[in-house]
């Protein structure tokens, strides 16, 4: 979940287009693994020697205490079944495809993705499965965001077409 929250974050940012490719492929790596149960992430060993000090660890820690204090107060265990690993699996299919479609090279097309992606990684830290049903929502939500996006540059690229060509 830690992971998947870290990675879809950063592809909350509005990036410059193409460059959520990258970020999008890291949250394939986890959530695929996710789907086959892996209890340990897995990466290449060009990646997984970047490994983070103690040092930037703890500082990270020191600077994020007061967040996770009161992100504590909101999140809890709750429904379990929902986050359970039979349920793991299944958002992890889920988080793939969320991951396929933020990888999409078309501007702001990857931030509607990614929020789902963090609602379920939050979930999954929190054991909260209130959180899985925000994260299923979301990615309802994320699905007809993008289709909207792809249907208004369809529409925009006709009425340039028939203005240009009459």
């Amino acid at each position: 979940g830690g992971l998947l929250l870290i990675f879809a974050a950063i592809n909350l940012l509005p990036l410059p287009p193409g460059t959520s490719v990258f970020f999008a492929i890291p949250l394939l790596i986890v959530s695929g693994q996710m789907v086959f149960a892996r209890t340990s992430p897995w990466f290449p060993a060009r990646i997984d020697r970047r490994g983070v000090t103690k040092q930037e660890l703890q500082r990270l820690i020191d600077k994020m205490g007061w967040v996770e204090a009161r992100v504590e107060r909101i999140f809890k265990p709750r429904l379990p079944r929902l986050t359970g690993p039979n349920a793991t699996r299944l958002i992890g299919a889920v988080c793939f495809i969320l991951a396929l479609v933020a990888g999409i090279p078309i501007p702001l097309f990857h931030m509607a993705p990614a929020a789902a992606i963090v609602l379920f990684g939050l979930a999954l830290i929190y054991r909260d499965g209130a959180l899985v049903i925000a994260g299923a929502v979301a990615t309802v939500l994320a699905c007809v965001a993008d289709a909207l996006i792809v249907g208004s540059g369809v529409v925009a690229l006709n009425y340039v077409a028939n203005w240009l060509h009459p």
